[in-house]
């Protein structure tokens, strides 16, 4: 599910979190940024469970309607299009969710997020989004698929009771809630009517967790020697000067370059560009580009990059 973005952008809040606090013991930032990265995959989860809880609250509703003394038409003949959603049905039953869910500890059991979706329900029953798919006349995977797209990202992704609710769980989680909104929606339109796939939270566990450690150590590791570096190639700036971000993007590329022989010298520079346009200030990235291109140079030139594999220095 994450790609090597996501976990550098990671290591990026680690090491910052690590150079702030002026501890020398790095063990327990590194744990918390493991742990971090983890809970990224139970927000993914606790997603996912989401529409579960919606049709629970939808099949509640009909159950109180049939009890009313003297029910309607519609409490009598109800539209049960939701409740049969096939998409519904299918992440319900969904094992590898509910046993990922299970290892996560991700679960909307309780009174209060009973509650919580009781409302949330209230207010897709007034949307748009739920009007059209119940009285569109259609009976279709497509429909329902395509309805459950859209009720994530116009009525769940953007439920202002459901992100307050999870910044009180989790302040660090709304960082991560646009990416991870993104990975519901590319999970759904995966779904098939024979083939329903969630994604796991590594491509390779081994490969990217040794990876995320591996950055985060050899950083703080090389800090010295990438801060004299940096202050070498940037002389009409004072180091002090420059924003932190920048200095801190600056010393996971240079690490990064000399210490994974198996990435390309262009794919480092590219990324550490792109991230800090995101995350530093509007004109960084030229700056960064710049000195890094000159610390390539360098690195180069004193031999302490050394890629294994045709055309990595590229």
């Amino acid at each position: 599910m994450l790609n090597r973005r996501h976990l550098r952008i990671k290591v990026l809040q680690a090491l910052y979190a690590y150079f702030q606090s002026n501890d020398p013991n790095y063990v327990k930032l590194e744990e918390n940024l493991m742990n971090s990265i983890e809970k990224m995959y139970t927000l993914y989860l606790y997603f996912l469970l989401s529409f579960e809880e919606i049709k629970d609250q939808a099949e509640h509703r009909l159950e109180e309607s049939k009890k009313k003394f003297r029910p309607t038409e519609e409490d009598s003949n109800p539209n049960m299009k939701l409740i049969n959603n096939r998409v519904f049905s299918m992440l319900e039953k969904h094992k590898e969710l509910k046993r990922e869910a299970n290892n996560h500890k991700a679960s909307w059991e309780g009174a209060e997020n009973q509650e919580l979706f009781r409302k949330i329900f209230l207010v897709i029953r007034e949307s748009e989004t739920f009007f059209d798919y119940m009285n569109n006349g259609e009976d279709s995977f497509e429909d329902d698929l395509a309805f459950t797209v859209e009720l994530f990202k116009e009525e769940i992704a953007n439920s202002e009771l459901l992100y307050n609710h999870l910044e009180e769980l989790d302040i660090h989680w709304i960082d991560d809630i646009d990416l991870l909104c993104s990975m519901v929606v590319r999970t759904i339109k995966g779904f098939t009517e024979k083939e329903q796939n969630i994604f796991p939270l590594y491509k390779d566990e081994k490969d990217e967790v040794s990876f995320v450690k591996e950055l985060f150590r050899k950083t703080i590791k090389l800090n010295d020697e990438s801060e004299t570096l940096i202050d070498d190639l940037t002389k009409n700036w004072e180091l002090d000067r420059i924003a932190k971000i920048d200095v801190l993007l600056m010393k996971m590329a240079i690490t990064e370059l000399q210490v994974f022989p198996n990435i390309p010298t262009k794919v480092t520079l590219n990324e550490y560009i792109e991230i800090s346009k995101f995350y530093s200030t509007p004109k960084s990235h030229t700056f960064i580009n710049g000195i890094l291109d000159k610390a390539i140079s360098k690195l180069t030139t004193d031999r302490k990059i050394k890629k294994t594999g045709r055309g990595l220095m590229n």
